[in-house]
Parts: structure tokens; C-alpha cells; sequence
């Protein structure tokens, strides 16, 4: 593959850049307070709606649907530089980076009409609805039922790990819709609107001091059949490419790059009369993470490569997950251990290193290997996808 970015994305790159040192605020180091904090929730809503008014938030998909028509490559720098530039996470990779892509590989035409313009646009916020309390690895163990009346489904059950799942607008849900076939073949796949009611949903905070953990239940919540996405007992189809697009997002490997920088010139400086830069220890360390990212980096580009050529990339997006999960706690933990005691302080906390976003990145990096598909089954995709090797 190319590796080198055509004229056209470069020149749009430093269009996306102005506009971003424009509209966040000076040294502004990143922030997801919106979990729990309205006014961040208002601007992080803000500014997604500012980049869908000139198309930019999903410039890969079709101009019809608020796009640009451009390709993958297009989605990857705005992914990027978003992680780069530390905006607010907001919807956006449930909405633009795993929902829609998935919606333009499995909706009919008049649900892509219906959803794709309003995620575009960045007024609806997606969350995704597929792990239970006794399915995760085993996610077509599910037990949530969706079980078919007039023009309706009558969803039932229970969904975890939820993240966004208070702030979201609609959810892509995995549902049971037929219990007298093996198991992968009895799931469906709907888009449900979070204010039907019915749904409840529950915070589970987490040790980063964020809540974007929930448990999400349903009651008796009636969905239109016509949000049924793929067919009905087709879901695991549209499962697999939903953690397709997941795991082949650039965002973690651009964070953690952006880390490595921020303690590289951190370690230049002088702390209690120590410059930490001149230990042959400390360069060596962040030597090695920089390269380490660089690699991430190029998988990134190479999956995002196949898919700007029409190809859903399967055990490549694995090998990058397995490495970006990897890595995060890597840079993380030599975050937390070069800033030493003041490493510890929790964000917003007084002295703290960039306000302590360094500590809640390191407590968040311990579920990479968990979330979006364990490390053991990315390996196994690995194996038998890439490899062709037989299941164990």
C-alpha cells in the first residue's frame, strides 16, 4: 500500500486543523467531563454539529447521507487529528465510526435515509447494546429477547458495559429473535430509539473517576420492525461487522502518541532541580514507545487502506486491537511512573500533571485488552482468519 496521503487530504488536513486550534479553547488538554457535566455535554454537542454543518465528521460516507463521498483514508485523519487535538469523544465513534459504516454495509435504503443524515450532522448520538452480564466473549450466548407483534418487537433483557449509554439518543441492539436454531443464528439487529419507553439505564462508575459504564434494561420497550437492520435472525452478520469497523478505530493509537509527546517535552524540563530527560533510561523508554506508536499507527493507515478500497478488513482490525491495547497500558504505566508522585493525583486535582488526564488514561487502558473483543479473541481471529490455522 501507499503510505503518503493524496495533495487533496493534505490540504483538507490543515483545513481540519485550523478549525480545530479555533474552536477549542486555548490549552485545552482534553476533556470527557461530559459524562456527568452539562455544559461540557453542550460543548462537546457544539462542536460535532460544527463539523457536520461542513460535512466533516463523516467524510467518508456519500454526500446523500451529510458525507463528502471522499474515502476511509478522509476518516482516518479526522479521527486522528480529533485524538491529537484531545476533542471531547462525544458520540463519535459508536455514531460515525461503528454505527453508520455499519448501516451503510446493512440498512435498506430508506433507514439509510432515515438515520445516516442525523448522525452526520452530529444530532444523534449512538450507543452500542450487545454485551449482557452472562454474554461478553460469548456475546451469541445473549439473552435479551425481541419477540415480534403487528408492527412492532417486544424487547426484553438486559445490556452492560454500555458506554454512553445515558447520554446516546438511539442504540444498535442485539436481540434474541429465535431460540429452536443454534445459537449465532437466532440474533437480530435494531436501532432503538433511548427515549422509548421501557429503557432505564443504570451508571456504573468506573475506577477513572468517569462515568461511561451502564447498565442498560428493557421493559416491555416496543420497536418498530421497520428498524430492523439486516433481516431478522441475521444480527450476528451485522455484529461482526460492527466490531470490524470498532477495532480498526485510530483514535487510541493518536492518543497514545500524543501522550508519548506530551511526556517527552515534560521530561525536558527541570523538576525539583532534575531534568528527567537526561537519564539514558528515560529516552531510551520513550524512544521505544515513540516507535511503538509509529507501528500502531501504520496498521491503523493499512486498515484503513482496505477499507477506502471496498474490503471490511477482519483479522487486520484484529491485530490492531490487540496491539493498541497493548501499548496503551504500556505508555500509560511509563506515564504514571515518570511523573512520579504527582502522576497520582486525580484530575482536577491541584499540581496534577495535565490535569491528571495522564492517571485516568492509565486506569482506562487496563479494560483495552477486554473491551471490543478480548485479546484471546483477537488472537484467535488472527490464527484462523489470517493464518488459516485450525480451531483449537
Amino acid at each position: 500500500m501507499d503510505f503518503r496521503l493524496p495533495a487533496e487530504t493534505l490540504r483538507w488536513r490543515d483545513e481540519l486543523r485550523a478549525f480545530l486550534r479555533a474552536e477549542l479553547p486555548p490549552g485545552f488538554q482534553g476533556s470527557d467531563d461530559y459524562f456527568d457535566n452539562e455544559e461540557q455535554m453542550a460543548f462537546a454537542r457544539q462542536l460535532y454539529r460544527k463539523l457536520g454543518e461542513r460535512r466533516w465528521l463523516a467524510p467518508a460516507w456519500p454526500e446523500q447521507y451529510g458525507g463528502m463521498g471522499k474515502s476511509m483514508l478522509e476518516q482516518l485523519v479526522l479521527n486522528e487529528e480529533l485524538a491529537w487535538h484531545r476533542a471531547p469523544s462525544g458520540g463519535r465513534l459508536f455514531t460515525i465510526g461503528i454505527t453508520g459504516p455499519t448501516l451503510l454495509v446493512h440498512a435498506d435504503a430508506e433507514q439509510k435515509e432515515r438515520f445516516l443524515p442525523r448522525m452526520a450532522s452530529g444530532e444523534d448520538w449512538y450507543c452500542q447494546g450487545f454485551s449482557e452480564p452472562g454474554s461478553g466473549s460469548d456475546l451469541a450466548s445473549m439473552e435479551t429477547r425481541a419477540v415480534r407483534d403487528g408492527d412492532d418487537y417486544v424487547v426484553n433483557g438486559q445490556k452492560i458495559w454500555t458506554s454512553n449509554g445515558h447520554v446516546a439518543d438511539r442504540m444498535i441492539l442485539l436481540a434474541r429473535t429465535a431460540t429452536d436454531v443454534p445459537k449465532h443464528k437466532g440474533v437480530s439487529a435494531f436501532i432503538v430509539d433511548m427515549k422509548t419507553p421501557g429503557i432505564s439505564v443504570q451508571g456504573i462508575p468506573n475506577m477513572a473517576y468517569r462515568r461511561d459504564f451502564n447498565q442498560v434494561f428493557f421493559e416491555d420497550v416496543r420497536v418498530p420492525a421497520r428498524n430492523l437492520v439486516g433481516g431478522e435472525n441475521n444480527g450476528w452478520y451485522v455484529a461482526t461487522t460492527t466490531l470490524d469497523f470498532e477495532r480498526s478505530n485510530i483514535a487510541a493509537i493518536s492518543g497514545a502518541r500524543r501522550t508519548v509527546h506530551d511526556l517527552v517535552a515534560w521530561a525536558k524540563e527541570r523538576h525539583g532541580g532534575v531534568r528527567p530527560w537526561d537519564s539514558a533510561r528515560v529516552r531510551t523508554e520513550l524512544a521505544e514507545l515513540h516507535l511503538e506508536c509509529e507501528v500502531g499507527r501504520l496498521l491503523a493507515y493499512r486498515t484503513a487502506w482496505l477499507q477506502s478500497r471496498g474490503a471490511v478488513p477482519n483479522y487486520e482490525a484484529s491485530i490492531g486491537k490487540v496491539w493498541f491495547a497493548q501499548l496503551g497500558i504500556k505508555v500509560t504505566n511509563a506515564g504514571v511512573n515518570l511523573l512520579g508522585l504527582q502522576g497520582q493525583l486525580q484530575p482536577g486535582a491541584p499540581g496534577a500533571p495535565y490535569d491528571g488526564r495522564v492517571l485516568q488514561s492509565y486506569l482506562l487502558a487496563v479494560s483495552g485488552p477486554i473491551g471490543g473483543g478480548t485479546a484471546e479473541v483477537q488472537r484467535n481471529i488472527i490464527a484462523q482468519r489470517g493464518l488459516g490455522l485450525p480451531r483449537g
